[in-house]
C-alpha cells in the first residue's frame, strides 16, 4: 500500500530515531506512516511489516476491542496515556506505557504519535513483589494459626475461678497482645495450703509467652516439691540466670501460700507490685522483699518471707503491674494507691462484685487501649 506522507515527517524523523522509546505516528486515515528503530527493537516487526496497517490490525479480540477504545478516547481527548503491550513478531509480548497524543498539521490533517516506553523490567519487579507478598501473606497466615494454637495452650493455663475448702478464688487473665508474658496459677497442695502465684515477664508477644511458660513449668515443678514461697523465687531465680541467660530478661513475682491447718498466710514477693490484704474494709499491703528476678544472683537474700493470719472474710489480691500502670487523659498513672482505693471501695461486695468492679474502674480511668498483659488474682477466706 502506498502511503502518503507528509511533508513535515523527513523533518521530525532525525530527533524521533534519537529516542529511547519506540515511536509510531498514525495518520487520519488509520494507517502507520511511521516507526522509528525503538520501535524495530521493541517488536521485531520492520517498518515494511507495519506500514500502511492499522494498528489494531495487530491484536486481536478483546485486546483490539481495548485498544480500539483507547485510541477512541485519545482522539476525542487529544492525549491519552494507559499501560499495554506490544506483540512481538517472533511471539510473546513487551509490557509497554502507551502515550498517544493527537496533532495537527499545516493543512488541516490529524496524527496521532505515539509512544511506548518498555517497561518490562518494572512488571518484572512487581511479579516478584507479587509473589514475595503471596509468600509472606502464606506465612502470616502459618504463624497467625500457630499464635491462636498457643493462645489456646495459653489460656488453658489460665486459673479458674474455684472454692477449696474455706477459701474462694476468682481470677481474671488478659494478654496485650495474641499471647503474653503475664501468668497467674492457682494450684493446691492437696488439702493442706493452697498456692496463688502471679508473675510477669518482661516484653510482650512471642518470645515473653516462651519465657512464661518456661518459668511456669520450673513454678509448677517446684510448688509440687511442697518448696517454700521464698526459697521458690530463690530457686526460680537461680534457674533464669543459669538456665535461661536471655540478654535483659528479668520478671516479677508474687505468691501466696494459704495453710489450711492454721488459716495462715505465708507471702513472698520479687520485685512485684504490693499484694493487698482487706480485712474489715481496710487495706493492707504487702510489700516485695526480694528483687526483681533473673537480673543478679543475689535478688533473693536472706528471709524473704512474710507470715500472716488470716481470718473469715479477709481477702487477698494479686496482680500484674499493668493494674496500676494505667493512665488517664491527663498522663496521671493511677498506681498503688489508687488500685488500694479501688479495692477498698468494692471490698464489702461479694468477691465475683468486686473482681468486676476493679477491672471496671481501671478501664474507666485508662485513656486508649490497654498497654500491658493483665492478672488478677482474688481470694477470700469464707
Amino acid at each position: 500500500m502506498k502511503i502518503e506522507r507528509p511533508e513535515w515527517l523527513p523533518q521530525m524523523e532525525a530527533v524521533l530515531e534519537t529516542l529511547n522509546e519506540g515511536v509510531l505516528i498514525r495518520d487520519d486515515c488509520d494507517h502507520i506512516i511511521f516507526v522509528n528503530e525503538r520501535f524495530v527493537e521493541l517488536t521485531g516487526f520492520t517498518a515494511k511489516d507495519v506500514l500502511g496497517h492499522a494498528p489494531e490490525q495487530f491484536y486481536s479480540g478483546e485486546d483490539r476491542d481495548f485498544l480500539t477504545r483507547q485510541i477512541a478516547v485519545g482522539d476525542a481527548r487529544g492525549q491519552s496515556r494507559f499501560e499495554f503491550y506490544l506483540p512481538r513478531k517472533s511471539g510473546g509480548r513487551v509490557p509497554v506505557l502507551m502515550s498517544a497524543r493527537t496533532i495537527e498539521d499545516p493543512e488541516g490533517r490529524m496524527f496521532a504519535i505515539v509512544t511506548f516506553t518498555d517497561i518490562s523490567e518494572q512488571k518484572d519487579a512487581e511479579a516478584r513483589l507479587r509473589e514475595s507478598n503471596a509468600q509472606l501473606e502464606e506465612r502470616q497466615r502459618e504463624i497467625d494459626l500457630e499464635l491462636k494454637l498457643a493462645a489456646r495452650v495459653q489460656q488453658s493455663l489460665a486459673p479458674r475461678n474455684l472454692q477449696w475448702g474455706r477459701v474462694a478464688v476468682e481470677s481474671f487473665y488478659q494478654p496485650v497482645r495474641t499471647i503474653g508474658g503475664d501468668f497467674a496459677l492457682v494450684s493446691a497442695t492437696g488439702d493442706r495450703f493452697l498456692n496463688l502465684l502471679v508473675c510477669d515477664v518482661s516484653g510482650h508477644g512471642i518470645s515473653s509467652a516462651l519465657l512464661a511458660n518456661r518459668i511456669y513449668s520450673e513454678t509448677m515443678a517446684l510448688i509440687e516439691r511442697e518448696v517454700a514461697p521464698g526459697e521458690l523465687l530463690h530457686e526460680l531465680n537461680r534457674f533464669a540466670l543459669q538456665g535461661l541467660s536471655a540478654s535483659g530478661f528479668f520478671f516479677s513475682m508474687a505468691m501466696a501460700r494459704i495453710h489450711a491447718d492454721d488459716c495462715r498466710l505465708e507471702f513472698a514477693g520479687g520485685g512485684h507490685p504490693p499484694v493487698m490484704l482487706v480485712r474489715d474494709g481496710s487495706v493492707r499491703v504487702l510489700e516485695s522483699r526480694a528483687m526483681i528476678l533473673g537480673a543478679l544472683a543475689q535478688a533473693v537474700n536472706g528471709d524473704v518471707t512474710e507470715h500472716v493470719a488470716l481470718a473469715a472474710g479477709d481477702r487477698i489480691v494479686l496482680y500484674t503491674d499493668a493494674l496500676i500502670e494505667v493512665f488517664n487523659d491527663k498522663g496521671a498513672m493511677l498506681g498503688v494507691e489508687g488500685l488500694q482505693d479501688v479495692v477498698q471501695a468494692a471490698a464489702r461486695r461479694p468477691l465475683a462484685e468486686m473482681k468486676q468492679i476493679i477491672l471496671e474502674e481501671i478501664e474507666r480511668w485508662r485513656h486508649g487501649p490497654p498497654s500491658d498483659d493483665m492478672s488478677l488474682l482474688l481470694a477470700e477466706i469464707l
